[in-house]
């Protein structure tokens, strides 16, 4: 998800934003658009989230680019499409190939003069000399559950799902203390740990007595380092960039977030029954079933994990999914609180008139619709990122219906901030690929916007492929969504008239038109720059 505001301003339209201003950049992992703010799920609580999208301009239709942490991003903070560079997975050829030509977002801001300081996640894989300052060194994924000897799947979580491992196979609240039997412990401090790697236990004993999750961690320094700031006399304006990593699996979080939704009371997403009939993910993805009874795979994930939850249940699909939701719910509204934490600190400081708040996430999740669990598909639960902005002269409650995604954050920001476009490093380095939405912030409909009508995401693949022609591509305007695939089956959806994708219209002639266009735009922005 991504929201940009520009706080403490109650008359916008009468303040005008520095030649360079402050920004603190968070990042969240695997956060979809389950906020009440962008109704992506009816329960969700957000308080936090809400409120900062409320006080500015909401992108309603933005998305990612590729739907995997790594390579999303490798594109957001150097703003090169995973077509552009071929970092469409988690290879380090093509990601070191990425970071030796063109330059992040960070040195943009530092080059500019910034002091430019981070914690947490951001970089999939962190790069400490980008940052001036860095901020809490930990495993941001713990605690994990530990049989005393490895991190595993967390006891509580019912087979087959559980076998799926230490992160994607677990969720339970702190209090559910990983329990063994004693065929299953292997050696002492079985429980909780931060890390087995490091040996680092994470102690709990009750709500109140314990140790920080990560995420508080980096909320709690990210604060003390605004309140520090604050005393200070500098002029040096700042980039702070917060990783925050909840709600990415293993999805743990104090009890009192999973008593906030009773599994008994939780309402699941619209699934239809076979709306997987008329899609071909399943074709060009194939998941397959071992002959001891397990789901293997080499690229979905999503789909493998859909049919073993709904196994672990009894076969009971909506059981299932509702443990499944209780948890990824319960982890949103705690990463929504660590925002809090972050935006009080702002609040509460000389920087609330003069910083950009950046929140994003890097793409979406999937929660069972076409039987599919987990990020990286190519339709709207996946691709989708609330996006919402907020700076002097910007109208709180402004919609943009104009398609935008992660890849224009990084031209937005440097039109904004005023850091000219020196994005690459040498003569090797590739060109932006997204544009500044900087004039839609003002006018939703501006004819200043130079970017293409819709979004285009990639479909990232465990194993590495460059050639354009082997990739899934989904393309989302106002009105349609377009998919391709390597095997070059297609799917199109109405969206005004089908906002749940159940029905594939790329056999029908009476879309033909649009179909046409569609798949022009798409080899307009893959093969134009």
């Amino acid at each position: 998800m991504v929201v940009l505001a520009l706080l403490g301003c109650k008359s916008s339209n009468t303040v005008s934003i520095p030649e360079h201003p402050n920004v603190i950049f968070i990042l969240c992992d695997d956060l979809n658009d389950y906020q009440g703010a962008f109704g992506g799920h009816p329960q969700a609580h957000t308080p936090n989230i809400d409120k900062l999208a409320a006080s500015g301009v909401r992108f309603i239709n933005a998305q990612t680019n590729i739907g995997l942490c790594n390579p999303s991003r490798n594109s957001l903070f150097t703003g090169v499409y995973p077509h552009q560079s071929r970092n469409f997975g988690l290879d380090t050829k093509s990601t070191k190939q990425l970071f030796k030509n063109n330059k992040t977002i960070m040195e943009q801001f530092s080059e500019m003069g910034y002091y430019v300081m981070g914690s947490g996640k951001l970089l999939h894989y962190n790069q400490k000399h980008l940052w001036d300052e860095w901020g809490v060194q930990i495993n941001n994924y713990g605690p994990f559950a530990y049989d005393g000897e490895k991190q595993v799947g967390h006891p509580s979580v019912p087979q087959p799902f559980r076998s799926i491992g230490d992160i994607d196979g677990s969720y339970a609240p702190l209090s559910d203390i990983p329990r063994f039997n004693e065929n299953e412990t292997m050696g002492d401090n079985a429980g909780w740990a931060y890390s087995a790697k490091d040996g680092k236990v994470f102690k709990y004993v009750d709500e109140r007595n314990r140790d920080l999750l990560p995420d508080e961690l980096h909320a709690r320094w990210a604060a003390k380092r605004i309140k520090e700031m604050d005393t200070q006399d500098s002029k040096q304006p700042f980039f702070m960039g917060i990783g925050f990593v909840r709600p990415h699996t293993p999805l743990y979080a104090p009890k009192r977030f999973f008593d906030m939704f009773p599994v008994d009371e939780l309402e699941l997403p619209v699934i239809k029954a076979n709306d997987v009939d008329d899609t071909y993910y399943k074709d060009n993805y194939p998941v397959e079933r071992t002959k001891d009874d397990k789901w293997y795979t080499n690229t979905s994930k999503g789909q493998m994990y859909s049919k073993m939850l709904t196994q672990s249940y009894g076969n009971n699909e909506e059981e299932g999914l509702k443990h499944f939701l209780q948890a990824y719910l319960a982890c949103v509204a705690f990463v929504d609180e660590q925002v809090g934490v972050v935006l009080d600190a702002l609040n509460d400081s000389q920087f609330a008139k003069n910083t950009i708040v950046v929140l994003t996430s890097d793409h979406g999740w999937q929660m069972g619709q076409k039987q599919y669990l987990f990020k990286n598909s190519p339709w709207e639960n996946s691709t989708r990122i609330p996006l919402v902005v907020n700076m002097p002269g910007v109208k709180p409650g402004t919609l943009v219906e104009q398609p935008v995604s992660l890849v224009d954050i990084y031209p937005s920001l440097i039109d904004i901030c005023n850091l000219g476009n020196h994005n690459r490093k040498n003569e090797e380095g590739l060109p932006l690929g997204g544009y500044s939405f900087k004039a839609l912030l003002k006018d939703p409909t501006s004819d200043d916007w130079n970017g293409p009508k819709g979004a285009l995401t990639a479909i990232a693949t465990d194993v590495v492929d460059y050639n354009i022609e082997a990739q899934t591509f989904t393309y989302r305007t106002q009105e349609f969504r377009y998919i391709t695939y390597p095997d070059g089956s297609e799917e199109l959806y109405d969206l005004n008239n089908d906002p749940f994708e159940w029905h594939n219209l790329a056999n029908d002639p009476a879309y033909a038109t649009s179909l046409s266009e569609l798949k022009k735009q798409v080899n307009e922005i893959i093969n134009g720059r």
